[in-house]
């Protein structure tokens, strides 16, 4: 943690349902600024449903709790807001865009979110050619049209791609690592840590899998089941639940066994 001010991200209580359906039934996190905080669960938890809520997405209810950035409400804001606020959503499945290429995409992306004057100029170039280096994308690919015929791991650089240049301060990443080898989770991973990492920002990653955060080794990660955290602890937890499963975590909670 790298300031004693209010967390970047504080959930409290939050309930959330769609068409009737509850979805999230009380959710409460914390995510300190320069801190990583991991979501693991089984399909249908919840995960996705929190990072949607978070983003503002129409088609949810929060039927009760709060969501503050940094202090500020936001539920009062409209997505867009929230990006302009410094909220980022990487997309399980990002959609492709035919006739907009990526160069213009991540100009005017940078420019509605950051400003006109972030987006021109040799300094915005000059961040553009480090992060593509660091990602390993060629120059060609400014050329293609955004996600169109891209493979899941170009998908998921891409998104990492926006997340360095647009630096946010709460970055939500659902299910990132999903299509990536092992050299594309080495170099997704490296792109997070250095947006939050010494910051003043925040990150929450949802995964199914311990494989990313083995790379960006979380300060915690949290379990989502029905809806619910039903545990929270240090990295090692993700590892626990690798090894052992989704019923023998329940079989633990039932008998009182509490994880820290």
């Amino acid at each position: 943690m790298t300031s004693n001010n209010k967390p970047i991200l504080e959930v409290t209580g939050l309930k959330v349902g769609i068409e009737g359906t509850s979805i999230l039934k009380g959710i409460d996190l914390s995510i300190p600024k320069g801190e990583i905080h991991a979501i693991m669960g089984r399909n249908g938890s919840g995960k996705t449903t929190t990072a949607n809520v978070i983003m503002g997405h129409p088609a949810y209810e929060v039927e009760e709790g709060q969501l503050l950035l940094d202090g500020e409400n936001l539920q009062d804001m409209e997505p867009w807001e929230r990006a302009r606020e410094g909220v980022f959503l990487s997309f399980q499945y990002p959609q492709s865009i035919p006739g907009l290429q990526v160069g213009n995409f991540l100009r005017k992306s940078v420019s509605s979110v950051r400003g006109e004057e972030s987006s021109r100029g040799s300094d915005f170039r000059n961040k553009l050619r480090d992060a593509m280096e660091e990602l390993d994308i060629p120059k060609s690919f400014l050329s293609r049209y955004v996600n169109d015929g891209f493979s899941g791991g170009e998908k998921k650089r891409f998104e990492i791609l926006q997340l360095m240049l647009l630096q946010p301060r709460l970055a939500v990443l659902d299910e990132t690592d999903s299509g990536l080898d092992i050299d594309g989770i080495r170099t997704v991973a490296k792109g997070i840590n250095s947006v939050v990492r010494g910051t003043e920002n925040g990150a929450l990653i949802i995964t199914h899998y311990s494989r990313i955060l083995e790379h960006v080794n979380p300060d915690r990660v949290h379990i989502m089941i029905g809806g619910k955290i039903v545990a929270s602890g240090d990295s090692s937890l993700a590892n626990l639940l690798e090894d052992n499963g989704y019923d023998w975590l329940e079989e633990q909670i039932a008998e009182g066994v509490v994880f820290e």
